[in-house]
C-alpha cells in the first residue's frame, strides 16, 4: 500500500508562487503526477519524469488564481478559493507503473502577495487584522513645511497624536474622518480568527477596533474638503482595506475619437455648377470617448503607514467612492512611482495619487 501524507491547511498567497513538493528516494520513482482541485472540481493534472534522491516542485499559484474572481464586497470577508494539490509518485515514466507514494496539501488561496524578502510560498498571517501594522512609535505634529504652527490645523490627527503608545507587533492603525459634517464615520476591516478568514465592524464613534485593543483609529477633521474620499483596494493580504484622501480632489476629463474627410460637394442636376453646404462638416468624427481622472492628495499620514499608500500603487483592484454618494467605481491607480516620503526630510507625510476610471465615459457595454 502506497504512503500516504497530509499536510495541515494554509492559507496561501497566490500573487506569489506557491510549490508544492514531494521527496523522490534513490530507487523506485520515475515520474510524478500533480492533480490541482479547486473548490471541489480537478482543473489540472500535471505530469513530470524526475531525478532519482531529489525533491520534485509544482508551482500551483498561476494556475489556482485563475479561478480567484475577485469582486467588491460589502462584508469586507475576503475572496478565496479551497486548493487541494496531490501529488503522487510513480514507478515508471509519465504516471505509468506503480503508485508509490501520496503528498497532499489542502490550502485557502487569497489573492495575496509577499515580497522577495518575505522569501518562498509566502502566507497569510492568523489571529490578526488583516492589514499592516505599524510597530514604531510615531507622532503627527501640527506643524507646516517651515517648521512652524499651523493656523488652521485642517486634516490632522488631534496634536500630538501617539499611535503607538504602547509599542506592540499586532498594532493597526487606521485613519478616519471625525465626521464634523456628518454622523462620525464607522467601518469594516477584515480578519483571520484561527485561520477563518472574516471581518469587524467598528463603530461611528469608535477610536479602535473591537477585540483588537491594540488597534488605533485616528479621527480627522477635514471640515474644508468634506470627509475626504475613500478608496478600497486589495491589499497584499488578498483583503479589502480602506484609504481616506483627505485632501483636495481634481477631477480630468479626457477625451479621445477618429476622423476622416467625407465628400460634401454638391451635383444639381441642372446645368449648374457643383455646390456645397457650408454648414456640413467636411472634417467628420466619429468614435468620441472619454475617460475621467480624479487627482487625490492623501492628507498628512504618519511615515510607518506608508506601506498601505505602497500596497494601494501594487494593488490590482481599487475602487473610489463618489462624494455624496454611497456608489462605488472601479478606478485602476495611474501614479506608477512614489518617493516614499519621511518625517526628517519632508516634516509632514502627505502623497498625491491619479486614478483612471476603469471604464468608457460613454456606457459602450454590448
Amino acid at each position: 500500500m502506497a504512503d500516504v501524507t497530509t499536510n495541515i491547511v494554509s492559507n496561501i498567497a497566490l500573487r506569489s508562487p506557491q510549490f508544492k513538493y514531494a521527496e523522490i528516494p534513490v530507487n523506485g520513482v520515475a515520474s510524478a503526477k500533480c492533480s490541482i482541485e479547486i473548490d471541489g472540481i480537478v482543473r489540472y493534472n500535471l505530469i513530470k519524469n524526475v531525478k532519482k534522491n531529489t525533491t520534485v516542485n509544482f508551482d500551483i499559484s498561476e494556475l489556482a488564481r485563475d479561478y480567484l474572481n475577485i469582486e467588491y464586497r460589502t462584508d469586507f470577508i475576503p475572496i478565496t478559493i479551497d486548493i487541494k494539490t496531490t501529488i503522487t509518485t510513480y514507478s515508471g515514466f509519465n504516471a505509468t507503473g506503480s503508485l508509490v507514494a501520496t503528498v497532499v496539501f489542502d490550502d485557502v488561496g487569497f489573492e495575496a502577495y509577499g515580497t522577495y524578502i518575505d522569501g518562498s510560498n509566502p502566507t497569510l498571517p492568523n489571529n490578526t487584522i488583516l492589514i499592516s501594522k505599524s510597530v514604531t512609535n510615531t507622532i503627527i505634529n501640527r506643524v507646516t513645511q517651515e517648521g512652524g504652527v499651523l493656523e488652521s490645523p485642517q486634516c490632522l490627527a488631534p496634536l500630538g497624536v501617539n499611535f503607538n503608545e504602547a509599542s506592540s507587533a499586532n498594532r493597526v492603525t487606521l485613519l478616519y474622518p471625525d465626521g464634523s459634517l456628518q454622523e462620525p464615520y464607522g467601518g469594516i476591516v477584515p480578519t483571520m480568527v484561527n485561520n477563518i478568514a472574516g471581518a469587524q465592524v467598528f463603530g461611528r464613534s469608535a477610536v479602535s477596533i473591537p477585540n483588537y485593543p491594540d488597534s488605533v483609529i485616528a479621527r480627522i477633521n477635514c471640515t474644508k474638503y468634506g470627509n475626504g474620499n475613500e478608496i478600497t483596494f486589495i491589499n497584499k493580504f488578498g483583503a479589502q482595506q480602506v484609504l481616506f484622501f483627505f485632501l483636495k480632489k481634481n477631477k480630468v476629463l479626457s477625451r479621445s475619437n477618429e476622423g476622416y474627410k467625407s465628400n460634401t460637394i454638391n451635383y444639381p442636376s441642372t446645368n449648374n455648377p457643383a455646390t456645397y453646404d457650408i454648414l456640413n462638416a467636411p472634417n467628420k468624427v466619429f468614435n468620441t470617448q472619454a475617460k475621467q481622472m480624479h487627482k487625490l492628495s492623501s492628507g498628512y499620514y504618519p511615515e510607518t503607514l506608508n506601506e498601505y499608500f505602497e500596497q494601494l500603487l501594487l494593488s490590482e483592484y481599487v475602487w473610489l467612492k463618489l462624494e455624496s454618494s454611497t456608489v462605488r467605481i472601479p478606478v485602476k491607480v495611474k501614479t506608477s512611482t512614489m518617493d516614499f516620503k519621511t518625517s526628517v526630510n519632508d516634516r509632514l507625510v502627505e502623497y498625491t495619487i491619479e486614478f483612471e476610471e476603469a471604464f468608457d465615459y460613454i456606457n459602450n457595454i454590448r
